[in-house]
């Protein structure tokens, strides 16, 4: 089971700080990008997120409004989908749980089974006044069957905004 991150998977403060700050931006929809490199090297790509515009097209296929899903398209998916055979690839997918806290949903789980991008998931705890704190999820290759997929291996704290 995968327990833990390295020190070249911890992100920055700067980079929490900037990913709180947009989650506190778009509260109460969910906020979403994603963490390009390892390390000091980081960068952070934050996204507009289409839900709204998937449930307006086609409510019955899309249930779901930004106030409680993400998706990012269009040319920052592209370049998302691009950047996966760059010298600094996406890392991590964020996004935020607007007033119900920072869990790997079940929707959150298939979507990226589905995808099965290389990379981890991040989180954020978005309630009315803070950001009580940010988990970042990662795959385990020896779950059992009906067991979580994406188990937690970091929790960063929040901040109050």
């Amino acid at each position: 089971m995968v327990k833990s991150i390295s020190p070249a998977d911890q992100i920055p403060v700067a980079l929490l700080d900037a990913i709180y700050a947009q989650a506190r931006a778009e509260f109460p929809s969910e906020c979403c990008g994603y963490i390009r490199g390892r390390g000091a090297s980081m960068t952070l790509v934050p996204c507009k997120n289409f839900q709204d515009r998937l449930h307006a097209l086609d409510p019955e296929a899309n249930p779901r409004t930004s106030a409680n899903g993400y998706n990012f398209g269009g040319r920052e998916y592209l370049d998302f989908a691009r950047s996966i055979a760059a010298d600094d690839p996406p890392t991590i997918v964020y996004h935020s749980h607007p007033r119900v806290g920072a869990y790997f949903s079940r929707e959150d789980e298939d979507a990226a089974l589905s995808a099965s991008w290389p990379v981890d998931y991040l989180v954020v705890d978005a309630q009315e006044a803070e950001i009580r704190e940010a988990v970042l999820f990662r795959r385990d290759p020896d779950a059992a069957p009906g067991a979580p997929a994406y188990v937690p291996v970091a929790h960063f704290p929040g901040k109050t905004l």
